[in-house]
């Protein structure tokens, strides 16, 4: 366990327990979200590369042109 870690549970260990309940719970929500994205993001790179192979041939057969930014919105 990090310093900084052992640090935050000392904290925690501080509040009620119910306050230790909600930083628990956020915690863990976390830690579930950032799996999900993981798994997201590594499920779809199969897609992206093939995205990547169809933009790449459309550039060279000059079926793209460049981005040109439009810095002024006001004639949307």
């Amino acid at each position: 366990m990090t310093a900084l870690l052992e640090k935050a549970i000392q904290q925690v260990s501080q509040l009620s327990e119910r306050e230790q309940e909600a930083v628990a719970a956020l915690i863990l929500d976390e830690i579930s979200s950032e799996q999900r994205w993981d798994a997201q993001f590594a499920g779809s790179q199969d897609a992206l590369a093939h995205l990547a192979d169809e933009a790449l041939a459309e550039f060279n057969e000059g079926k793209t042109r460049p981005f040109e930014k439009d810095t002024d919105l006001s004639h949307n």
